[in-house]
């Protein structure tokens, strides 16, 4: 196995022990490779989409006064069928967007919002 060194913020260090915490690992070796594993399945789940979709995009980020969000929005204007924005507490907010694509806008769509690096949850729940 190849060890490595990183440097994480503080809240990385955070959102780590509560992972190892939560899925009862034993250091952060584990919780890392564990992570890791998590993310892959995610990107083959979006890798493995195919043909028409409809489903729920769930996102949930802490800059309410940066417009990333709203120029993804705006670029993608034609898939999303309805949109609702909320605020929640400690200035996050919540989107909530139906939306009606092919697979590949979707991806396309996806691999913004993860490469903006400013959403703390995403979500995507297919319908069909």
């Amino acid at each position: 196995m190849t060890i490595i060194s990183i440097s994480l913020p503080d809240e990385s260090i955070e959102a780590l022990e509560r992972i190892e915490k939560a899925l009862d690992l034993k250091g952060r070796s584990e919780t890392v490779r564990i992570s890791l594993k998590m993310a892959e399945s995610e990107i083959k789940k979006m890798e493995s989409l195919e043909g028409e979709m409809e489903g729920v995009l769930v996102i949930v980020h802490g800059t309410h006064g940066d417009q990333w969000m709203n120029t993804i929005q705006h670029r993608y204007e034609k898939i999303i069928k309805t949109q609702m924005h909320s605020h929640l507490q400690n200035r996050n907010c919540l989107e909530v967007m139906i939306l009606s694509s092919d697979s590949g806008t979707l991806s396309k769509m996806m691999e913004d919002i993860y490469g903006a690096g400013k959403a703390d949850y995403i979500k995507f729940v297919r319908s069909r």
